[in-house]
């Protein structure tokens, strides 16, 4: 037994050791001569090399100095002439970068299996020189453009920051470098959240479908065509329907009769759920636009959601709430960026009222808030109506206060004040009450372009599906329930509280002890927590705009 025992250990101890896995060799540096030297130092100094798909890195010229001068400009991503097995892990996520959402050409992929095969059977000091300025561009532009984005959002006019996200571009290289599992690496540079691994998911599926109706006609567009009447198209009807996931594959659709009833007709309103149309299941101009976008459209949709969600924070400090234009939609999340509630809005309208794009916190909110009138809106909208009529004011609710906020008590506005409205010297508050423009509660969140949460008195426009009717600030459906959450660290603002505060005579601030984030956000595609993918109309045209930036390629302008 004793020494069956001892067999036994011995077994176990050689199975173990056999499992662990080596740790890598030290790097060797090979030492090259002056010249070879001097070629990577040149290609370093001159922010160009035609050998790329993109050839000027002059924004990352600082970056390969400082990790190339440490290194004594010594080679890299070779040893002894052979291509570091690090080097071969990064070029294969190049290869692979379109799973990510980004543009594999970008990164040169069409380029490196020729590369390898020169240098596999041997180069010179030269070629060597150039195909590790490839990798080490490329690695800084693949890591940068996973983590912050390729556009900085700044130059879209998106008051998102990027700068306080970059990583030290030398630093991570070298980590890399040397580093036994270089793709272990590089995984954590993405964004962590959900929504985020979610459109990466559909986006490999969209590609493929895309593919599939690559040659397919547009659909045949009629007037309106409703339930239970007769339509030439209703294969290729059934059959777009079913690519996209709307129709089941088993559904019992009868399509000799030429009549658009039954599945049809459910698969169609799941369409049009799912594209910000009124769920009808009648097809009209709008759904049969919507139905007419090509997939390859759609994949890019998706692509341009992908690099909007790189621009947010990696982490949140405390649970954010997050509003996303076009989707008409807010979300309260948790610590992780899960979805604990949601509730509809109402947005700036889309010609000359755009809700902006950016993060703040929310530092407190006001029970009955007065409603300081924007001077743009005084002067073109409330002057001409209080000219044609002096009791304007009196009647809606109005005051016209001195710029120190002390109000007038006035019951008609004569010539002289109508003046000082209209050149701005006296400006007009509404006064709290259920026909508040801002409704009985507002959110605040300090920032530049006045914008902020609230409630409403116009509860009908929440029933619409677009809803871009506000001059810019947001208001949300259900206030009441906002506030509770807002509150939910404050157990002394119970409901019957905030609904007591809501209704009574006087304003009143209730300061947050901890700021909540806020972002407000704009992708014009989400997928939900059960898969569905959700396209949406892009309503400020910010998706033209995200095109044609990149469009340009590199170098991005930072």
């Amino acid at each position: 037994m004793p020494a069956m025992r001892a067999t036994l250990v011995s077994f176990l101890l050689a199975a173990l050791l056999q499992s662990q896995v080596a740790p890598p060799p030290a790097p060797s540096v090979l030492n090259l001569t002056t010249e070879g030297q001097r070629v990577i130092h040149d290609l370093v100094e001159t922010p160009r090399f035609d050998e790329l798909r993109w050839p000027d890195y002059s924004d990352y010229k600082k970056h390969l100095k400082n990790f190339y001068e440490p290194l004594n400009y010594q080679f890299a991503w070779t040893e002894g002439g052979q291509i570091t097995p690090q080097a071969r892990v990064l070029i294969g996520l190049f290869e692979h970068a379109d799973e990510k959402g980004i543009n594999a050409v970008d990164y040169d992929a069409t380029r490196w299996a020729e590369r390898l095969y020169h240098l596999d059977r041997g180069t010179t000091e030269s070629e060597l020189a150039k195909f590790d300025l490839a990798v080490s561009i490329t690695l800084m532009r693949y890591i940068s453009d996973l983590h912050i984005g390729r556009i900085n959002p700044r130059n879209l006019r998106f008051d998102l920051d990027i700068e306080s996200k970059k990583y030290y571009l030398p630093k991570m290289l070298t980590d890399i470098k040397d580093s036994a599992s270089p793709a272990a690496m590089l995984a954590p540079i993405e964004p962590p959240y959900d929504d985020y691994k979610r459109l990466q998911s559909v986006l490999q599926t969209y590609r493929r479908i895309a593919a599939e109706a690559a040659m397919e006609p547009p659909l045949p567009v009629v007037k309106k065509l409703k339930p239970g009447e007769a339509y030439a198209a209703l294969p290729q009807l059934a059959r777009m329907l079913t690519r996209v996931g709307d129709l089941s594959d088993v559904a019992q659709v009868d399509l000799t009769r030429g009549i658009y009833d039954g599945e049809l007709v459910a698969a169609v309103k799941r369409f049009q759920s799912r594209h910000g149309i009124e769920a009808n299941g009648v097809i009209a101009e709008k759904t049969f636009t919507a139905l007419n976008v090509p997939l390859g459209m759609r994949v890019r949709q998706i692509q341009w959601a992908l690099e909007r969600l790189r621009w947010a924070p990696m982490e949140f400090p405390r649970p954010p709430i997050i509003v996303n234009i076009p989707e008409f939609v807010l979300r309260t999340c948790d610590e992780h960026g899960k979805t604990t509630g949601q509730m509809r809005v109402v947005v700036g309208k889309s010609y000359g009222h755009q809700t902006p794009v950016f993060a703040a916190e929310m530092k407190y909110l006001v029970f009955r808030p007065y409603w300081s009138v924007p001077a743009s809106i005084q002067t073109t909208e409330l002057v001409p109506k209080i000219a044609q009529n002096p009791a304007y004011l009196a009647r809606n609710n109005y005051e016209v206060v001195t710029p120190d906020d002390k109000p007038l008590t006035l019951e008609t506005v004569d010539a002289v004040t109508l003046a000082k409205l209209r050149n701005g010297s006296l400006m007009i508050r509404q006064k709290p009450g259920t026909s508040n423009a801002l409704g009985l509660v507002k959110f605040m969140f300090p920032n530049q372009n006045n914008v902020y949460l609230h409630s409403t008195p116009s509860q009908e426009l929440f029933s619409r599906t677009r809803r871009d009717f506000s001059h810019g600030c947001i208001r949300v459906e259900d206030p009441a329930k906002l506030a509770a959450w807002v509150l939910r660290e404050m157990p002394e603002w119970t409901p019957e509280k905030i609904k007591a505060a809501m209704n009574a005579k006087d304003s009143s601030q209730v300061n947050l002890p901890k700021p909540i984030p806020i972002m407000i956000i704009y992708t014009t595609v989400t997928v939900a927590e059960d898969g569905q993918v959700h396209f949406f109309e892009d309503l400020y045209g910010h998706d033209v705009t995200l095109e044609n930036a990149l469009a340009a390629g590199y170098p991005y302008p930072a």
